[in-house]
């Protein structure tokens, strides 16, 4: 009897030391949780304001420009970079220019406002009808891509092109499989398809973003960045492959990453986001210089 009390007595010290360690667990997986669903919504409020700055932008730059009928003053801004979109007596070109450029801006609005539950939720069949507008809007900014880059420019493909025509094909190809499993009822599925195609379809702003963080991260650090360096060439195809690789690191952290992973994951999205931040700074400064119609500078 002793033997048994005495294991007994040993089983039930075990016990509360056995619960410690599964609270303590519980406690690390759900800081790990919230460490990944904290940094998720720091990165989208982040996203969120880009994007919408992206659109004020678009239409106050594009949209005003062909209602006054000053499309020639694309060529001012962007004859430092070497490209002159707008050229006289090429309207169908001029057309495919205009009409990509504005389907960014709408798509940087529009694909925003289909990410946030709420609205998704409260407001079924707006996000039926804005996710129509959605799907129209990247068919016509992939397709315009391809003429853009294989019709309208009479010069040999350089990598930039072949950059803009996969990310083209990948649009197209996330927008299928984003209609085909919704219609399917696959949502789980479909909301996976419909944030990589919201991420290759958002591959200007990015681009774009990524190019200030460059310059302006490399100057705070001394670098002396320039248009010319390896990285613009590069970023032509990581503006949308680093958000993919990111968004299924994002996945794999929250369905069936450890702990670790969480919070490396959630470092990722951390300094990522940083980084977005440090591309409006550069960025927005020169749009506002670009709608005011000032001197243009970096």
């Amino acid at each position: 009897m002793e033997n048994i009390q005495g294991a007994n007595s040993g089983s039930e010290l075990a016990i509360p030391g056995t619960k410690k360690t599964s609270a303590q667990k519980r406690a690390s997986a759900q800081l790990a949780k919230q460490s990944l669903k904290y940094t998720t919504m720091f990165w989208f409020v982040t996203a969120l304001v880009g994007q919408w700055i992206f659109f004020y932008y678009i239409m106050g730059f594009y949209g005003i420009s062909v209602i006054n009928d000053n499309m020639a003053y694309w060529n001012v801004v962007f004859e430092r970079f070497g490209v002159t979109p707008y050229r006289a007596g090429d309207f169908s070109g001029n057309l495919a220019f205009v009409a990509h450029a504005i389907g960014a801006g709408i798509v940087a609005f529009g694909g925003a406002l289909q990410l946030i539950p709420k609205v998704r939720n409260s407001f079924p069949k707006f996000h039926k009808i804005n996710g129509y507008v959605y799907l129209t809007t990247v068919f016509c900014l992939a397709i315009s891509g391809f003429y853009l880059v294989w019709i309208r420019d009479p010069d040999p493909v350089e990598l930039n092109g072949i950059g803009t025509t996969i990310n083209g094909f990948l649009i197209l190809g996330f927008a299928y499989l984003t209609v085909r499993l919704a219609i399917k009822k696959d949502i789980s599925s479909h909301r996976k398809w419909a944030l990589r195609l919201f991420f290759v379809s958002n591959a200007q702003l990015t681009l774009r973003l990524g190019t200030f963080s460059y310059l302006v991260t490399g100057n705070i650090l001394g670098m002396n960045p320039a248009f010319g360096d390896p990285f613009f060439t590069m970023w032509t195809f990581g503006c949308y492959v680093l958000p993919l690789l990111t968004l299924q690191l994002y996945f794999y952290a929250k369905e069936r990453g450890s702990n670790r992973v969480k919070y490396a994951t959630s470092g990722v999205l951390f300094v990522i986001t940083i980084l977005m931040i440090l591309g409006m700074v550069g960025y927005t400064p020169f749009l506002l210089k670009v709608l005011s119609g000032g001197p243009i500078s970096f």
